[in-house]
């Protein structure tokens, strides 16, 4: 059971690393031309955007800080405790 937990908290703890790096590149500008952190903003929006979709009903605050990433891994991380505790 040891070797499962890990797997799955390894997994969450990637998906919560990856959600962050994705916070910190939407305040970088775009580049028209295209380039690794463009790219790299691609991927993770695939990646990130079903699971902070769930969490967009909560408007931004002022019209533009949202809030919605942080409570998404606050959930994340309630779910790692839980799986920490059940395995």
């Amino acid at each position: 059971m040891n070797v499962i937990e890990n797997i799955i908290l390894g997994l969450l703890n990637f998906y919560t690393l990856a959600i962050f790096i994705y916070i910190i590149l939407s305040w970088v500008p775009s580049n028209p031309e295209g380039n690794v952190i463009e790219d790299l903003r691609n991927v993770l929006a695939t990646i990130c955007e079903p699971y902070l979709s769930l969490f967009r009903f909560i408007p931004p605050i002022g019209g533009v800080l949202d809030i919605s990433p942080i409570l998404a891994i606050i959930v994340l991380e309630l779910i790692s405790y839980g799986v920490s505790v059940i395995l």
